[in-house]
């Protein structure tokens, strides 16, 4: 019996479609907000989502790429841009599962489903932020996990402590951090996001991410957008991993 899931989300954003496109249907708009994802500008070209193949491609207003895997499983990511009266944009952007095979214990869907609209949710905000700050800035991309898979929520609190927050902590407040792979020296960053999933973090020169896998028995991980042009990637990566993971 085939299953579907889908999230739907829209947004007003601060910018012209010209630039949400470039946000979400190149490699280097990408690097500023979701993750790496490479884009060969025509339908049939191919996508660095899960070997994903562009099936719309019409700028700026009109992006999907699709995935498929073994097992009658396909995975749509869609993307439409449509221009507002004062110059800014409203994006309409959906995910879209279909799975025709046998979907048994060990695909976890619920779990799966679930982590997927809430991280919609968190990456939309994220690029919200990022046009909202850093439009068109190269980026450095910096990512790193820990090793092992944890449901246990107290590690994600211990490093929302190590990150200043508490449980009165709120969106809109402003923490002093020494941060992993800089000269040294206090960095001022304001909370852009918090909840028991996610943090985010928005510094003069990146956004900062942190994941809480434990909540669906994942690894904590962090997914940073740097756009200091003296910042290299293999060094930051390292400083990160290590901060990550208590060194």
């Amino acid at each position: 019996m085939a299953r579907e899931f889908e999230v739907r989300r829209e947004q007003d954003l601060p910018a012209t479609p010209e630039q949400v496109w470039d946000a979400v249907a190149t490699g280097a708009g990408n690097l500023g907000w979701l993750y790496p994802m490479e884009v060969e500008p025509r339908v049939g070209g191919k996508a660095t989502r899960g070997d994903s193949t562009v099936v719309a491609w019409e700028p700026p207003h009109h992006f999907a790429v699709r995935a498929t895997q073994d097992g009658g499983f396909s995975n749509t990511l869609t993307y439409r841009i449509e221009p507002a009266d004062d110059g800014t944009s409203h994006l309409r952007m959906g995910i879209h599962w279909v799975h025709t095979g046998v979907v048994d214990d060990t695909w976890n869907w619920e779990t799966k489903t679930d982590a997927a609209e809430k991280h919609v949710d968190f990456y939309q905000h994220s690029l919200a932020e990022y046009l909202s700050h850093f439009a068109g800035l190269p980026a450095v991309y910096v990512k790193a996990g820990r090793d092992e898979c944890t449901d246990d929520p107290a590690d994600f609190a211990a490093l929302r402590r190590r990150l200043g927050l508490t449980d009165d902590s709120a969106v809109g407040d402003r923490l002093s951090l020494d941060l992993p792979g800089t000269d040294g020296g206090s960095t001022e960053v304001v909370v852009d996001w918090l909840d028991p999933d996610f943090v985010g973090l928005r510094g003069p020169h990146a956004l900062y991410r942190f994941f809480n896998g434990s909540s669906w028995n994942w690894p904590i991980w962090l997914g940073h957008h740097l756009f200091d042009q003296d910042m290299d990637e293999e060094p930051a990566t390292k400083a990160w991993d290590a901060w990550l993971n208590g060194a």
